[in-house]
């Protein structure tokens, strides 16, 4: 059956190498989500105090990026042993449903990216203290969570929330919190910010996923609201940050600094656009990515203003 399965869903796809099969397996084109948060997080933590700890923050940074690359791999080979991943999924092709990599490899590969991720968190716990520990092990226990255990994350309604609070709160709060060791209302702010494009890159890939997820039982948000109202979900997540921009210049006293940012309010204004004209299909591939890169634009014209 999973033969069958694989055959099909390949649709005559050329194999890839096995390094290319293992580069298109963590996903690179959406990985900028776990590298933001820490970005921001260290630019705000260097205004509030003109100064960094460099160390902390690559090692912040290496630990998220593993964490998401764990995340990805064990959601590859999670999807297929679940047989959520079927001939009928417009998303990319998935390495372990097409069989360019056997599942124990790519679940091995998951389990040693959190492994390192662990180790990573070791060096920063001794920075940080119990708060650093905390958040450490709750973004561990969350990467294999969100499609792992008896009731994945990902295939409830809280898929949204989990990453505004992971991708959002905890790792800006952590990676402020490494630097100053206090944590403040700007951080948190900035988390929210941060997290709702990342919730949004999730929205736009429930929205591509929707039919299927609905006949694999997944009850995502967008299979709740209906492919409407997760697009005006979408429309909020994307354009609420802007709205709290002008609070965080209000609370940071960085004033028009912090209007860099706007710059690409008319990319998200038109990414929305294409989302609502969009039916169904491939195109909601490069709506999720574009969006990751949105996010990523925005964050880097938010560090600009806080540098400045």
């Amino acid at each position: 059956m999973r033969a069958a399965t694989r055959t099909a869903m390949s649709g005559g796809a050329a194999r890839p190498a096995r390094l290319a099969a293992w580069w298109l397996a963590i996903r690179p084109r959406t990985l900028t989500v776990s590298l933001v948060p820490v970005l921001v997080g260290s630019a705000l933590a260097w205004a509030r105090q003109a100064t960094l700890d460099w160390p902390s923050a690559l090692v912040a940074l290496f630990a998220a990026l593993l964490i998401q690359i764990g995340t990805n791999l064990h959601n590859d080979v999670a999807d297929f042993e679940r047989g959520a991943d079927t001939p009928e999924r417009l998303g990319p092709p998935r390495v372990t449903a097409m069989g360019w990599l056997p599942a124990g490899a790519v679940r091995r590969g998951a389990w040693v990216a959190f492994a390192l991720a662990f180790n990573f968190g070791i060096y920063l716990a001794d920075r940080g203290g119990w708060p650093i520990i905390a958040i450490g092990l709750a973004s561990l226990w969350a990467g294999w969570g969100y499609t792992g255990g008896a009731r994945p994350i990902a295939y409830t309604p809280l898929g949204e929330l989990f990453v505004v609070i992971f991708f959002g709160l905890l790792a800006v709060g952590g990676s402020y919190y490494l630097q100053t060791r206090s944590i403040d209302a700007p951080a948190l702010l900035a988390g929210a910010m941060v997290g709702l494009f990342a919730a949004a890159v999730i929205t736009v890939n429930n929205l591509r996923d929707i039919d299927t997820d609905a006949r694999a039982g997944r009850r995502t948000l967008a299979v709740l609201l209906g492919r409407r109202a997760a697009s005006w979900l979408y429309g909020v997540e994307t354009l609420l940050p802007f709205a709290l921009l002008f609070w965080l210049a209000w609370l940071t006293g960085r004033g028009v600094w912090l209007a860099w940012p706007l710059l690409v309010l008319p990319l998200v204004v038109g990414q929305i656009r294409r989302l609502r004209r969009a039916v169904a299909g491939p195109v909601f591939n490069d709506l999720l990515a574009g969006t990751a890169r949105l996010q990523f634009l925005f964050a880097v014209l938010l560090m600009l203003g806080l540098l400045a």
